[in-house]
């Protein structure tokens, strides 16, 4: 299981430079539509995954056998470690930018506070606990004779994760949509 894993791939740095340099060039072209365009489709991303992730493949991997979920696991670690990341700190700061943009960044509006409040539980949880586990997932890949059990642990809690995730999303969404009426 060890011998195949390759953390860092081309596909890998792909998924996180994209959404960096859309963002990067959005700001820079100063075109509100291009920002726009790169906060729904990457807070879309972030939702939609964790929203997959917390539904149908919590559900899935539950089935299967624990050597066939370390496997899923295993090639999920690449992608997931460099994308997830990417998109929520891209969507997250486009969506600062847009707010400022609009004139509606500001503490003392209630609504942009809840925001900012569910945005920071949402990275404490990325930061936190999904990246740290990704990380251990991959250290215990690349051993030689690696913990399945361990394996399957901090995969599952990660996929579990997602659920959450996607509740405080939603009410990300929620609280946007309030902001733009």
């Amino acid at each position: 299981m060890s011998s195949t894993i390759k953390i860092v791939s081309p596909t890998s740095l792909i998924t996180f430079f994209v959404p960096i340099i859309a963002l990067i060039g959005a700001v820079l072209s100063k075109n509100f539509v291009f920002l726009d365009y790169v906060h729904v489709i990457t807070g879309g991303t972030w939702t939609g995954i964790d929203l997959f992730m917390g539904v149908i493949m919590s559900r899935i991997m539950r089935s299967l056998e624990p050597q066939v979920r370390a496997e899923i696991i295993k090639r999920l670690v690449p992608l997931m470690l460099f994308f997830m990341p990417s998109l929520a700190s891209v969507a997250t700061t486009a969506g600062v930018y847009i707010g400022m943009d609009l004139g509606i960044f500001s503490i003392s509006n209630r609504l942009i506070l809840i925001a900012g409040i569910i945005v920071l539980i949402l990275l404490i949880q990325g930061f936190g606990i999904f990246l740290p586990n990704e990380v251990r997932i991959y250290l215990e890949l690349r051993k030689e004779n690696p913990d399945v059990k361990k394996i399957i642990k901090l995969g599952m809690r990660n996929i579990y994760l997602s659920g959450s995730q996607v509740v405080f999303q939603i009410a990300i969404i929620f609280i946007m949509a309030m902001l733009t009426v």
